[in-house]
């Protein structure tokens, strides 16, 4: 995305989503990562996580006892289902796939997955489940999917195996990254596939003891110094107890050092392009 086409950018905190005109992309914050991507008549859902505010224990290890998702949904989660042609998983963390997610989605519906979670996701009664290796496609747009590091040394090999995406309709791509730190993986993908989008999972996500294990201010600073002037997208903030940069500090630092590229939603905003 040029600065011309940047500009053109309109934000909007409407959860009901508006008629677009042919390739038209726009991405739904819903709540930390879940997200909804349209594009024309396609409708995917991202990293589903639809449980209530308080549902869930909190992240253990996490110097806090919040219960989680810390927020509400912005919408009901039959709002949030309607007219979805297919879910994809970046990785299998219930904070990206949990137990309501499983219990509300139509057990048909399309889902696609990395390698490591497709018996995972077969086993909880899923249907038409497709592992990514590299690439797939799905209603006219290109699926690649790409790797990361989902933090360092002991953590990050606990952590296990995450994955993001790169959706291309070859007029727009937006890059997905997942749950990943800036690392080589990250910035391989940005050189691939130069995406006009890139949205990433900000929040610093750590536990006591180790480094972070998603993107803290300095990660997403250096993704957007990587794809300038083209826009990144911060999510994965103030939902889950384990994360300790809010979008307030997120802001802060980004106004800061004058990151211009960067949009941080709220919880329910949609972002046209």
């Amino acid at each position: 995305m040029n600065r011309r086409t940047f500009a053109k950018i309109v934000v909007t905190s409407t959860l009901p989503l508006m008629a677009f005109t042919k390739k038209t992309w726009s991405v739904q914050l819903i709540r930390h990562a879940t997200l909804i991507l349209n594009s024309d008549d396609v409708r995917i859902l991202i990293d589903p996580m639809l449980s209530p505010k308080g549902a869930l224990d909190p992240v253990a290890n996490a110097g806090n006892d919040i219960r989680i998702p810390m927020v509400d949904l912005p919408s009901s989660v039959e709002k949030i289902l309607k007219g979805i042609d297919a879910v994809f998983i970046t990785h299998t963390h219930r904070d990206h796939w949990d137990a309501e997610a499983q219990k509300v989605i139509d057990k048909s519906m399309p889902i696609f997955c990395q390698p490591a979670d497709l018996e995972k996701i077969k086993g909880q009664g899923f249907t038409n489940v497709a592992a990514i290796e590299d690439k797939t496609v799905f209603k006219g747009i290109t699926i690649h999917r790409t790797g990361g590091q989902h933090g360092t040394g002991e953590i990050g090999q606990k952590m296990g195996t995450v994955s993001g995406y790169v959706f291309d309709k070859g007029n727009e791509r937006i890059y997905v990254a997942g749950d990943t730190i800036w690392c080589n993986e990250v910035e391989e993908a940005l050189k691939k596939f130069k995406p006009q989008t890139t949205i990433v999972n900000a929040g610093g996500a750590q536990f006591l003891t180790g480094g972070p294990i998603t993107m803290n201010e300095q990660d997403v600073k250096k993704v957007s110094g990587a794809v300038s002037p083209n826009t990144v997208v911060a999510v994965h903030m103030d939902t889950v107890n384990h994360c300790n940069v809010t979008r307030a500090v997120l802001k802060k630092f980004v106004l800061e050092n004058n990151l211009t590229n960067i949009q941080i939603p709220d919880d329910g905003t949609t972002l046209t392009f």
